[in-house]
């Protein structure tokens, strides 16, 4: 186990992403783009970022199984219907999503090189964690899920 992984909550690294983001808008060039556009632009896709989000979150609360991705040895169930179906992570999709309205936002074309650096580090130290943790729970269940369903999307 690497001591990088699981330390930061996933919340607090899309925070400091979208704070990595703003300070590059500041120096680097921006794109040009109408404000309007640009505001629908981000609120679609802010909204669909939510929807996602909260679909797991719901799943996971439904089925009455922790939520924290720092202790998914605590998963009491695999949760593979609804939003899971598509996406093994629907709340990391929705905060990359959401960085990405931010990088939109800022007009910072630069600053969507740090959403690829989130998903480096949340595929690195969170969730190939979460895999293993979820491998030793559920077994096979979870070996077949990963099989079906992809890590993004």
């Amino acid at each position: 186990m690497n001591r990088l992984e699981k330390k930061l909550p996933p919340v607090l690294v899309v925070l400091i992403v979208a704070l990595m983001m703003w300070l590059i808008s500041l120096t680097l060039p921006l794109f040009t783009i109408s404000f309007t556009l640009r505001l629908v632009m981000v609120t679609l896709l802010f909204l669909l970022a939510l929807v996602i989000i909260l679909a797991g979150v719901f799943a996971f609360k439904r089925a009455k199984t922790t939520v924290d991705p720092r202790v998914p040895e605590a998963a009491s169930e695999l949760v593979t219907s609804g939003i899971y179906t598509l996406t093994r992570n629907p709340m990391y999709l929705g905060f990359a999503m959401s960085l990405l309205a931010w990088a939109i936002y800022l007009s910072s074309a630069w600053s969507v090189l740090m959403i690829a650096l989130f998903i480096l580090y949340l595929n690195q130290f969170q969730i190939k964690a979460e895999e293993r943790a979820l491998t030793k729970v559920f077994g096979q269940q979870f070996i077949q899920y990963q099989a079906k369903v992809r890590r993004w999307l």
